[in-house]
């Protein structure tokens, strides 16, 4: 069972670099390897296993995309005090009721990106407004940041999304971009948990391990192959998001 979860946690760090969404493998992973774990401990866990793989990505990437670091960081701070609420309130919340809201948004966004195949392929020349800057930090930010704390997967995928459209990136910047503000909202979400003593950190730095791999090699791809490459990961692993969204609700 640890190989199985070493090797799920180096196959999430390549789909989280890529495009987000390496929540949709290792959390169904961790509850598989450790079945009588209290829920959040397993969201704890997974947390610590994230961080590390998200910041080797974006170490990755602020080598060699154009990234915005002041940016990402403004964004990222506002997706840290988020995902602190959002883990606070974990316990409180029905996640039955967010389920369907999840769904037919993820659903709209995948009909936007299939027949819009210009989407995300290159950056706007112009200058970003001010209004969409603070939309940003907002939304992708302070919304985006809660959800990761309250639920999780999808996370990077939604602010690869979020950050295309507010800021007008191309899917490359956007996922270097989002590796920053996800690392923020891993660190405040796992701060939240720890505090409360709910992370397994031998196991965490075990999968991390990998975990860090797969998000060094996931990112040097993207790099290499371009908008196109994360357009078509993209779509799958939000295909896959509705897919296990709506298990969890009717299956």
């Amino acid at each position: 069972m640890i190989i199985v979860l070493c090797v799920a946690a180096a196959a999430a760090g390549w789909i989280d670099a890529v495009v987000g969404g390496g929540g949709l493998l290792l959390l169904p992973a961790l509850l598989l390897g450790l079945p009588n774990a209290h829920p959040a401990t397993v969201l704890g866990t997974n947390k610590a296993v994230a961080i590390v793989g998200t910041a080797g990505a974006a170490v990755t990437y602020v080598r060699k995309a154009p990234v915005d670091v002041k940016l990402a960081v403004r964004i990222g701070l506002a997706a840290l005090a988020g995902s602190m609420g959002g883990a606070a309130l974990a316990g409180g919340i029905s996640k039955d009721a967010l389920r369907p809201m999840i769904m037919v948004v993820l659903v709209i966004v995948a009909g936007f990106v299939l027949f819009r195949p210009g989407f995300g392929t290159a950056p706007s020349t112009s200058p970003v407004s001010r209004a969409r800057v603070l939309l940003a930090i907002g939304l992708a930010g302070l919304g985006i940041g809660f959800y990761d704390g309250l639920i999780g997967p999808g996370t990077g995928t939604f602010l690869v999304l979020a950050l295309t459209a507010l800021l007008h990136l191309d899917l490359v910047t956007a996922s270097a971009t989002a590796k920053i503000v996800n690392c923020c909202t891993n660190a405040g979400a796992l701060a939240m948990f720890a505090y409360q003593g709910m992370v397994l950190w031998q196991l965490a730095a075990l999968m991390a391990v990998f975990n860090l791999a797969g998000g060094m090699i996931g990112a040097r791809m993207a790099l290499k192959k371009g908008s196109g490459f994360v357009r078509g990961v993209l779509l799958t692993v939000v295909g896959a998001l509705v897919v296990k969204l709506g298990l969890e609700q009717w299956g």
